[in-house]
């Protein structure tokens, strides 16, 4: 079935660099056509249907120029949010301490900011402490906030440690199968595209809600974690560290053909370099299954050299093996893994990279009610905290 996908990406592009968006966007739906094999895995399954929804929805984005080349055929409106819920910029947040109701912790909201408006969900434990610590969390290509949230069991943790969590979700009107943009040139952007809306979003929220601005923090899966690398490098300002759950580093892409090159091989040494202006490296913790077959599990090692000092040239392990450290281990009947840790100098957390034998395209340790995880471990959520709590960058004055 993979030799089939391939040769289909292979025919898509080639259209798609004739300018020929309707055959390219025919070819792909032919190829999609085909019936799963027989005694497919669920985590097989769930690998071809990402796959599907990564060249589906990259295949019907509206174009930078907003052109009549769009090809998305969705005209479902956007959801309804519930009226009392909804809060604009200007409006005041609740105070946290006193935040004991349970039944409104997970909301419908809609943010709008000079970048734009996006709808959101938010998670507020109850009885929070005086100024804590922010997540953004970005969902993967067909996923929703409630499906991510219920998949990465992310609220439970944040209840346990004190989190509040906002879900931003990508519109259909923006891209047919809900993936962020990460491979357009105006969305790997500071101070437009989707980058500048999900960063105003988050400085509302920590400042709506008086939360820690040294802790706030963005992890995403896939397309998500690939935006999370954006945000990194556009933001350094506003997050503390990101998580990027089988992602693509920035830079990776700037079209349709460049993406699915490295979906499939990896981004370039030339296309993965974080502009010279990007200010300070954003800690990382980095997943990524090798057994990845919609984002090539090279990625995953681009993400944590990028971090690191702004290349993808090179595998960060040969940089300085005095700072690294490797630790091999096992989730008891589950995924062996690989776990390497970089230092700073000073001691502090650089990146960390969990290479996880035998995963596919899903979320490590989630809960298989939600879309696209691997019940199978390790915990991608719990470690992602974890290496969260050691983070945290200087005030903003």
């Amino acid at each position: 079935m993979m030799s089939n996908m391939n040769r289909t990406m292979q025919d898509a592009m080639r259209l798609m660099q004739a300018g020929d968006l309707r055959a390219a966007t025919e070819a792909i739906q032919r190829g999609l056509g085909g019936a799963a094999e027989p005694a497919q895995r669920d985590s097989d399954r769930n690998a071809s249907d990402t796959n599907a929804a990564h060249i589906e929805g990259q295949y019907r984005v509206i174009p930078e120029n907003g052109s009549a080349a769009e090809t998305r055929r969705s005209t479902e409106p956007e959801p309804e949010l519930e009226r009392n819920n909804t809060r604009g910029i200007s409006e005041p947040a609740p105070d946290l301490g006193t935040n004991e109701s349970s039944d409104a912790e997970f909301r419908d909201l809609r943010f709008v900011g000079s970048a734009g408006a996006i709808h959101y969900k938010l998670f507020v434990p109850a009885g929070l402490g005086p100024s804590p610590p922010l997540l953004v969390m970005l969902h993967g290509c067909t996923q929703s906030p409630d499906d991510f949230a219920r998949g990465t069991r992310m609220n439970a943790l944040a209840r346990e440690h004190g989190y509040v969590v906002a879900y931003p979700a990508q519109a259909k009107s923006k891209n047919a199968s809900k993936c962020w943009n990460w491979f357009r040139s105006h969305d790997q952007q500071r101070g437009q595209g989707e980058p500048a809306i999900i960063a105003e979003l988050t400085r509302h929220l920590a400042k709506a809600y008086r939360l820690d601005d040294r802790r706030v923090y963005v992890a995403g899966l896939s397309a998500g974690g690939a935006m999370a690398a954006v945000l990194a490098s556009t933001y350094p300002d506003v997050y503390a560290a990101i998580g990027v759950h089988s992602g693509l580093p920035i830079g990776a892409a700037h079209d349709l053909p460049s993406a699915f090159a490295a979906m499939r091989q990896g981004a370039s040494a030339r296309a993965g370099s974080v502009p010279s202006m990007s200010i300070d490296r954003v800690p990382a913790i980095v997943f990524h299954g090798d057994r990845d077959t919609v984002v090539h599990p090279c990625n995953g090692a681009a993400v944590v050299a990028q971090c690191i000092d702004g290349t993808v040239s090179a595998p960060p392990a040969e940089r300085d093996a005095a700072l690294v450290t490797e630790v091999r281990g096992s989730v008891p009947g589950g995924h062996a893994y690989t776990r390497t840790m970089f230092k700073r100098a000073d001691g502090t957390s650089a990146a960390e990279q969990w290479v996880v034998h035998g995963g596919a395209h899903a979320w490590f340790g989630g809960d298989p009610a939600g879309s696209y995880t691997d019940p199978a471990g390790p915990d991608a959520s719990e470690e992602m905290l974890r290496f969260f709590s050691m983070c945290a960058r200087p005030a903003i004055n």
